[in-house]
């Protein structure tokens, strides 16, 4: 049961991958939005911000990915002792 548990703990973990990326690119586009219509600056800000909420969503991805890849390689070399 525990295994059982353990493993699906593990996909719960990376089933949120998608949700972080789109709300990072959410947010970026609401900042510079909302920057846009304070300073007049439109579509400037909205596209700078835009720009920096898909990088720091994929930033996110990358750095999940490294993660989950580095815990089945450890999970293999376990396996195989």
């Amino acid at each position: 049961m525990s295994e059982k548990k353990s493993g699906m703990m593990r996909y719960l973990k990376y089933s949120v991958i998608g949700i972080e990326l789109a709300g990072s690119i959410a947010v970026g586009a609401f900042i510079g939005y909302w920057l846009d219509l304070k300073l007049g600056t439109s579509p400037w800000m909205f596209i700078f911000w835009l720009i920096c909420g898909i990088i720091a969503g994929f930033r996110s991805l990358f750095r999940l990915a490294k993660q989950y890849l580095s815990e089945n390689k450890e999970n293999e070399d376990q396996g195989s002792d």
